[in-house]
């Protein structure tokens, strides 16, 4: 490897292969390397994820970077500003975003209105949609525009006060300072901003205090002309458990769509990847990547990232065999059922605040009764496994047992739009994740 950035972004892709994408994005998405020195590394973040991210993901840090450089290494956790003058640290915010700009991003049919509209945004904020609501299936481009419209609007206004974050981690700000008593401080936080991002928008939906909250940050905002961007996974009318006034009020400005890339569209982006790695690729290495993968654009540049770890660290020849190992886990028919299994288990307590290991057990309190009927419908829906199978992965089950709680799972969908929803954000997250 050449470089930390080199290093960097091989043990991100392992991490993002093996973890949710909600989980990636929430807590370890703004993870920088700071250093790397013998068998130390220096990781920041936030101090109020930091916390969080040694106590969850501290040994998931520690085994990605021995897998990926093949030895033990001390992973170090610190704040920001105790790694860089405040000088180098603005400078490092104007930069951080580079990849993501609108000059890196290929345009096709499929997305060429979103890239459009994301452009007159960031030409004139507050002043061409707002909000600008991107919605579309994980792994296409969504927050790649995102971040060009932030990369677009610092540069011509370095002084911008923005925030650009994710749904999921808006939510655990509010219940953070509810807990804490400083909602006031989040109000000046995010009341008094130039622009405000938020990536996967609908993950606020279905909870009643966040909604509020960001209820009248969105008024705050509009009424002073100041520009707000989304994205989900699905436009306003379909995210069920979003109240009705923040449903149109995310209609107000702009819905824009983008749908999954044909394959030239998707050559491309491989072609485009590879260059920007300084590692290019024959055309039938590309078209094979090309026409295996169909569905998401990160798949693709994954693709790149592991295809280029393969050839430097083993030495590999650039060829489709090399390809074919490279995208063999990336495919998702080649997913084992028992890990497919552990990660919808793993998803289902995540998703309701539980134990995976509980999950798996023979408690029978509420919430873990609740837990294990959705994981066990989830698995039912996704694997194509038998009822007696399922119980045995479920502390050895019977299959009428089995058949029981599908078909309680059943009656509770259909009288509560909530879990519906919920159950559908898992599913997807899972498959997504394959």
């Amino acid at each position: 490897m050449e470089s930390f950035v080199d290093l960097w972004e091989l043990v991100k892709a392992e991490l993002k292969a093996n973890l949710s994408e909600v989980i990636y994005n929430v807590w370890l998405n703004e993870l920088e390397l700071e250093s790397f020195e013998g068998s130390k590394v220096v990781l920041s973040i936030v101090e109020f994820k930091r916390k969080i991210v040694e106590q969850k993901f501290y040994d998931v840090l520690c085994r990605t970077f021995e897998k990926v450089l093949g030895f033990k290494v001390e992973v170090v956790l610190i704040d920001p500003a105790a790694a860089k003058p405040a000088k180098e640290k603005q400078e490092d915010l104007q930069t951080k975003y580079i990849e993501n700009t609108f000059d890196t991003f290929v345009v096709g049919s499929s997305n060429k209105f979103a890239h459009a509209a994301a452009q007159a945004v960031a030409a004139n904020p507050g002043k061409a949609y707002n909000p600008l609501f991107i919605y579309g299936s994980s792994g296409l481009g969504k927050t790649h525009l995102l971040r060009a419209i932030c990369h677009e609007i610092k540069v011509n206004n370095p002084n911008v006060n923005y925030i650009f974050t994710h749904g999921e981690n808006f939510t655990n700000e509010i219940v953070y300072n509810l807990s804490q008593k400083t909602m006031g401080d989040f109000h000046d936080k995010y009341r008094h901003l130039d622009l405000l991002i938020v990536d996967d928008v609908q993950f606020i939906a279905g909870k009643p205090s966040t909604e509020e909250e960001f209820f009248h940050t969105f008024n705050a905002l509009t009424q002073q002309n100041h520009q707000i961007v989304l994205s989900s996974d699905r436009p306003p009318k379909e995210i069920a458990t979003l109240e009705d006034r923040l449903r149109t009020r995310f209609e107000w400005g702009l819905l824009a769509d983008i749908q999954p890339p044909d394959l030239e569209t998707r050559m491309a982006i491989i072609k485009r990847k590879a260059d920007y790695m300084d590692f290019p690729l024959p055309d039938d290495v590309v078209q094979y990547i090309a026409e295996r993968l169909k569905n998401n654009i990160r798949q693709l540049e994954g693709a790149v990232k592991k295809m280029q770890a393969v050839v430097t660290i083993h030495g590999a020849p650039k060829n489709t065999t090399t390809a074919q190992n490279a995208i063999k886990d990336i495919l998702s028919d080649s997913r084992p059922v028992p890990v497919t299994i552990e990660k919808i288990v793993q998803e289902v307590a995540r998703t309701f605040g539980g134990s995976a290991a509980d999950i798996r057990s023979k408690k029978r309190d509420a919430n873990t009764s609740k837990m294990r009927k959705v994981a066990i419908y989830v698995v039912s829906e996704t694997t194509g496994l038998s009822k007696e199978a399922i119980g045995r992965e479920f502390s050895g089950r019977d299959h009428s047992t089995v058949i029981y709680n599908l078909q309680e799972m059943k009656k509770m969908l259909e009288t509560d739009r909530s879990l519906e929803a919920t159950v559908s954000d898992i599913m997807k997250n899972i498959q997504e994740e394959q």
